[in-house]
């Protein structure tokens, strides 16, 4: 596991990979891309979250709603995937 995924985060994304929807896998890592190649961009089309962890980013993943990407800004680092409303 990288330091730039929470353990979470990874057993999420190796579960989606698994998952019958092979574009909601692309779609989740190119929003995971976009967090890591233009974090300021991402933060930007985020909305921040408070957790008992601190703040977290909450990105949607374009196409596949309500999944959403949630990140902190330190590295930045994948905290979690999964449907969120909101």
């Amino acid at each position: 596991m990288s330091a730039d995924y929470s353990q979470v985060a990874s057993d999420q994304l190796d579960a989606l990979e698994q998952c019958p929807d092979p574009g909601l896998y692309s779609a989740v890592l190119d929003t995971i891309d976009l967090i890591f190649r233009v974090p300021g961009q991402a933060q930007a089309l985020s909305t921040a979250i408070t957790t008992a962890d601190g703040i977290r980013m909450r990105l949607p993943v374009i196409g596949h709603p309500p999944f959403k990407v949630f990140w902190s800004t330190d590295g930045p680092r994948i905290e979690a995937v999964f449907p969120h409303p909101g």
